[in-house]
């Protein structure tokens, strides 16, 4: 049962991997949600099944341009997070970033509601300090591949708290580690999705490096709760605040970890490490455990369990 009241929500970037699961919960919860998306990287497919759903309404929109409607509260999430993807357009990545955000902040600032930007672990780069804190101030190329969605996001995060100090707007910001689930684009790019759907075709799983660079993986349920308790916070609790899973893995592990339940014939291969590629990446969520009484509870077996499933099925369905 909810402690809150309905609400008129707007989520951007809606049709995509954490967009639609948002949406859908916040639907659970009972509230009116305005999925709004360009459908770039978003897939309608993800949010399908809430078309139905009185309370849901989807608009195709690109945030780069001014969005004028009356909502209760706004999640940003709009931006390709995938090297595929915001290497594909690097420009209109930094855009969606800059732009997309001072649209969405101009909305929050007439309408006088709280907005939460969906920042990423990407803006603490290569980092030089591990785990990584809030208090990081990273280690960023600023003119390298990567740079379009790294500097975006970081940009974003100032424009979102000079609109605070100057404004005096409710902001909340969510940097996002690894995250993985159902609804993943099966060709993001993403380690998860890439080895498992390797693993499924019995392709070799390649691993770039020699696979001993770390991750950590938050299962997408465990973020979406992040997410809304985030929002839900006291407004003097603006972050950023990291959301991810402190358990650390190497690369290499977790390959092995897709290859036992898929049953999989892939051979693992090893590839050159791309520039720019972050060597350790685990989130110190000491201030979510405290602020939020957040911490993910998501084993990776359990979470990858349900993520081959997923994949499992689309490949299926794609047979028919």
């Amino acid at each position: 049962m909810k402690n809150y009241s309905s609400k008129r929500i707007l989520v951007t970037g809606g049709s995509g991997f954490l967009g639609s699961h948002l949406c859908e919960r916040l639907l659970n919860e009972g509230h009116e949600v305005l999925c709004v998306d360009n459908f770039y990287t978003g897939r309608r497919s993800n949010i399908a099944h809430l078309i139905a759903n009185p309370l849901f309404e989807v608009l195709r929109h690109d945030i780069c341009f001014p969005l004028y409607i009356e909502v209760d509260e706004i999640y940003n999430l709009a931006c390709p997070a995938s090297p595929i993807h915001y290497q594909f357009d690097p420009v209109q990545t930094t855009k969606t970033s800059v732009h997309g955000a001072i649209n969405m902040l101009g909305l929050a600032k007439r309408l006088k509601i709280k907005i939460l930007q969906a920042s990423t672990s990407e803006v603490y780069g290569d980092p030089t300090v591990h785990p990584q804190t809030e208090a990081y101030w990273g280690n960023v190329n600023p003119i390298g591949f990567r740079s379009c969605y790294d500097e975006g996001k970081r940009c974003a995060e100032t424009l979102f708290f000079d609109y605070w100090r100057q404004h005096k707007l409710k902001i909340k910001v969510a940097r996002i580690f690894n995250t993985y689930g159902p609804k993943m684009h099966p060709n993001d790019g993403r380690v998860v999705s890439n080895f498992i759907m390797q693993a499924l075709r019995n392709e070799d799983i390649t691993v770039y490096g020699d696979g001993s660079q770390t991750r950590s993986f938050c299962y997408v349920d465990d973020l979406i709760d992040g997410l809304i308790k985030l929002m839900n916070s006291p407004d003097d609790f603006t972050g950023p605040v990291n959301l991810g899973n402190p358990t650390e893995f190497t690369i290499l592990e977790l390959a092995r970890k897709v290859i036992e339940p898929t049953g999989s014939k892939s051979k693992i291969v090893f590839n050159p490490l791309p520039p720019d590629d972050p060597t350790q990446r685990q989130p110190d969520i000491t201030l979510a455990k405290e602020k939020l009484n957040w911490q993910p509870t998501v084993p990776l077996n359990d979470g990858l369990k349900n993520t081959i499933e997923y994949f499992e099925s689309m490949i299926e369905n794609e047979k028919k």
